[in-house]
């Protein structure tokens, strides 16, 4: 006698894919092969046909499930060979060529293809598995400090109230895990040198940077591992002893470490999102994160260890930092005739005597540096914000003395902070007529003796009660007079034994009147001889600058004139 089965439902008998669930293969084998139970009352009790409960009873007891062995293709088939060819021509482009399944779908439309997307789009994957073989990847394997991964993601955070996508530097070692990020508004070159010596500093220096082909590092990628780099690039490698290594173009499987690290990145410190007031306190933060994770989570290969304990050991085998690279990106502008230079849709202040010459602008992650034959003219902190104009008041101080009246209105010296002396005697000129001219020239004193001599300077003729520039002026060359040094000590060996006496009585004959000169002339003795002859004849030869038998030209040499104060300085 049979025992009654409750009827099982389609969905009990079989999976959700139309496949039999073990459960009911079971019943089936049970019912027919124990019990003895007839394949028609299982199929009518179950739910199933009798040639599913066949095919149950034929298997081991494991699932089965329906296959097709031809897949009827009504309204595709007669554009398959159309398909095919188009398929294979695209196979031999690039990947960015290749048209899409959309796009291949209307081409087959215009052919008279009927059918539906879908249906290319399932010939499409048969064929990529047919000509694309599975890709296997090798796991890596790094000695201690042979080389790093540096890679770049982006993140939503908010800085000072605002939603801002900041851009997240990665530098990985390859041996030990550790990491380092550091965020910036810029994927530029000077934001790339700024990332290396962050993380030199926080990990040490590998052997061997491996990177993708990012724009501030390529400038050309050639066939197979052929780059060239950025000239720049390369003197911060040169710099730091490191071999650069460019990955394959799409394949970031070269670098997996840290394209990985990217989405745990994302995970495990930037969900929820992160809020500070600026990207320093940000900074900061992501520095205690690197140090907090390399403690606590175990290394990937060595799970009884921490990243930290291996980097210990790591730590031998990578090169201490070395004296930072120089890390700008430069770039050539001519200083307007406002004496400003642009940079990135921002304007930044120089020195007005510059007006008109050609000025070159170093670009560093927080600052920019204007320089102009080998001198630095300007530095300002860098601004990433759009069409701002950053002042600095002294560099035009120079032409106010040529338009004082310009330090009223003029845009460099609004809310100038002074030090608070300067302020109150700014504000008592200002009542005069000239005071604008006289505050100038007080200003201009700032580059001889420096701005706290000067505001000293200030303060002292305030509390004097006299406010002017020339009382002011006075004050600092009084205050800064140059100190006599102390007389020279001679030595024994270089001392006269007669100095000379200093007789400046000498001096004042000399505005005394001379005695003429009476010239006194030989007797003739041969009263034949030419009267040229009686000239000369006796007299003595010629000095220099003298005619013969003649008077000099010029006054009596110093050691024929007598020295009428040689008596008296004998006697005094």
């Amino acid at each position: 006698m049979t025992t009654p089965y409750p009827a099982l439902s389609r969905f009990d008998s079989a999976g959700e894919n139309g496949v039999l669930c073990v459960e009911t293969i079971g019943k089936i084998r049970r019912r027919r092969l124990v019990q003895g139970e007839t394949i028609s009352a299982i199929a009518r009790d179950l739910g199933i046909s009798r040639n599913t409960v066949k095919k149950a009873l034929r298997s081991d007891g494991e699932p089965f499930e329906y296959r097709r062995r031809h897949q009827p293709r009504p309204k595709l088939g007669p554009y398959l060979s159309t398909l095919e060819t188009w398929l294979e021509a695209e196979e031999k482009l690039p990947a960015r060529e290749r048209r899409t399944a959309q796009r291949i779908f209307e081409a087959l439309r215009v052919e008279g293809y009927a059918g539906s997307v879908d249906q290319v789009r399932r010939h499409m994957r048969l064929f990529e598995r047919r000509h694309r073989p599975t890709q296997v990847f090798i796991p890596q394997s790094f000695e201690p400090g042979e080389a790093y991964q540096f890679d770049w993601s982006h993140e939503d955070v908010e800085l000072g109230g605002l939603d801002q996508r900041v851009k997240l530097a990665h530098t990985r070692l390859c041996h030990s895990r550790k990491f380092h990020l550091v965020a910036y508004e810029r994927e530029s070159q000077e934001m790339v040198f700024d990332a290396h010596e962050r993380a030199f500093t926080f990990l040490g220096v590998a052997r061997r940077g491996i990177y993708d082909n990012l724009k501030p590092a390529v400038d050309a990628v050639f066939i197979g591992r052929e780059r060239r780099f950025n000239r720049r690039f390369l003197a911060m490698c040169n710099h730091y002893l490191i071999e650069p290594t460019a990955c394959t173009p799409a394949a970031g499987w070269e670098k997996g470490q840290v394209e990985n690290q990217v989405g745990n990145i994302r995970e495990w410190i930037f969900t929820p999102k992160l809020r500070f007031a600026d990207l320093a306190e940000l900074n900061a933060y992501l520095l205690e994160r690197c140090e907090q994770i390399a403690r606590e989570r175990p290394h990937p290969q060595q799970p009884d260890r921490t990243i930290e304990e291996v980097w210990q050991e790591e730590r031998a085998a990578l090169r201490a930092m070395p004296p930072p690279f120089d890390g700008y990106a430069e770039r050539a502008c001519r200083v307007s005739t406002t004496s400003l230079v642009h940079f990135e849709r921002n304007r930044y202040s120089v020195e007005c005597r510059y007006v008109g010459r050609v000025v070159t602008i170093r670009a560093y992650a927080e600052r920019l540096v204007v320089v102009c034959a080998g001198a630095v003219i300007a530095e300002h902190p860098r601004c990433f914000a759009r069409n701002q104009v950053i002042y600095n008041p002294w560099h035009y101080v120079e032409a106010l003395a040529r338009k004082p009246g310009a330090l009223r209105n003029g845009a460099p010296f609004k809310d100038w902070n002074l030090p608070a002396p300067m302020t109150r005697l700014r504000e008592r000129l200002a009542k005069h007529a000239d005071g604008d001219r006289q505050f100038v020239d007080i200003l201009s004193m700032v580059a001889v003796y420096g701005l706290e001599a000067v505001a000293a300077a200030c303060a002292a003729s305030l509390e004097e009660q006299v406010a002017g520039s020339a009382h002011v002026i006075n004050l600092l060359h009084r205050t800064h007079a140059p100190v006599r040094p102390p007389p020279l000590q001679v030595p024994e060996a270089l001392k006269l034994t007669l100095e000379p006496a200093a007789n400046c009585d000498r001096y004042d004959a000399l505005l005394r009147p001379r005695a003429p000169i009476v010239l006194i002339t030989p007797p003739v003795e041969n009263s034949d001889a030419s009267p040229t002859d009686r000239t000369t004849e006796g007299a003595p030869p010629a000095r220099h600058g003298e005619c013969a038998g003649r008077e000099p030209d010029g006054p009596e040499p110093e050691e024929a004139r007598p020295d009428p104060l040689a008596g008296t300085a004998a006697h005094g």
